[in-house]
C-alpha cells in the first residue's frame, strides 16, 4: 500500500473513532508560562502530572513508553524555541534541549520520563527567570556573561573580558560588580563550580579530570574552591548526588 493510500485509510479509521485532537491552547499556555518564567504555573502543571494526560494529544507510537518519549521530544523542542523567542541565549537553549532528550532516551518507565519532564520544565523556567533579571544588565556585563558561558573550560582573565568588551579592566570590574553584586573572578569561579556539579552528577569523569577540564591550577585548588561553594568535597558531592535524579 502506498503512503497516500495508507493515509486515506488512516483518516477513515480516525474519523470513525472520532479521535480528535484537543485545542493547542492547552500546550501554548504551558509553553508561555515557561517562557514568562511563571514558576508557580509550571509547578502546578508538574504537580498535577499534566504531561501524562495524553488524551487528545495524538498517538505517536502504539508502545506507551515510546509514545511518551516522542511527546517528550516534541515538548522539549517547543520549549526550546519558545524560550529562545523569549530571550534565552540560543546555544544554551539548544544544549539544554540536547541534554534532556539524551537523558530521556535512557529512561525505562513512564514515571521516569514524567519526572524528567518536570525537572526539564522547571530548569527552562528558572533560566527564563534569570534571563529576565539579566535583561536589566548593561551591555558590557551581558557580553562578559556570554563570554564566560562559552569559554567556561578555559582560563578566563579580566584582561580577556576587557579585550572582548573594549573596556578597561578597572572600569569593567566596577560595572560588573555594580550589576551583579559579585566580582568578575568570583562569578567565573561560581560558574566553573556549577559546571563541575553537573559533571559530578551526570558523568563518570574523575575529580582530577574535572579539575583539568575546567582549567583549575591543581586538583587541590579545585577541591578547596568546590568545598567553599557547596560545603562538600567533590567526592562527597558525587557520593550524595550521582545520577540521583535518574
Amino acid at each position: 500500500m502506498s503512503i497516500s493510500q495508507d493515509w486515506i485509510t488512516n483518516e477513515l479509521e480516525d474519523t470513525e473513532l472520532e479521535a480528535l485532537h484537543r485545542s493547542p491552547s492547552v500546550e501554548y499556555s504551558f509553553y508561555n508560562a515557561v517562557r514568562a518564567g511563571d514558576m508557580e504555573a509550571v509547578n502546578k502543571n508538574c504537580e498535577e502530572d499534566s504531561f501524562l494526560h495524553l488524551k487528545g494529544t495524538g498517538i505517536l507510537s502504539k508502545n506507551p513508553l515510546i509514545n511518551l518519549k516522542y511527546h517528550f521530544v516534541v515538548t522539549t523542542a517547543m520549549l526550546t524555541r519558545y524560550c529562545i523567542d523569549g530571550g534565552l541565549e540560543p546555544e544554551q537553549a539548544y544544549r539544554l534541549s540536547d541534554f534532556y532528550i539524551l537523558k530521556m532516551d535512557s529512561c525505562t518507565t513512564v514515571r521516569q520520563i514524567a519526572d524528567l519532564h518536570h525537572i526539564m520544565a522547571r530548569d527552562f523556567t528558572g533560566k527564563m527567570i534569570l534571563q529576565k533579571k539579566s535583561s536589566i544588565l548593561s551591555r558590557p556585563v551581558m557580553q562578559c556573561v556570554d563570554y564566560i558561558y562559552g569559554h567556561i573550560k578555559e582560563r578566563i582573565t579580566i584582561q580577556d573580558l576587557s579585550e572582548h568588551t573594549g573596556l578597561s579592566p578597572s572600569y569593567l570590574s566596577r560595572v560588573f560588580k555594580q550589576n551583579l553584586g559579585v566580582s568578575i573572578s568570583d562569578y567565573i569561579r561560581e560558574k566553573k563550580i556549577e559546571k563541575a556539579t553537573h559533571l559530578l552528577r551526570y558523568s563518570d569523569k574523575a575529580v582530577v579530570d574535572i579539575a583539568n577540564y575546567l582549567n583549575f591550577s591543581s586538583q587541590s585548588h579545585f577541591i578547596q574552591i568546590f568545598e567553599n561553594f557547596t560545603g562538600l568535597t567533590p567526592k562527597k558531592y558525587r557520593d550524595k548526588y550521582y545520577k540521583s535524579m535518574w
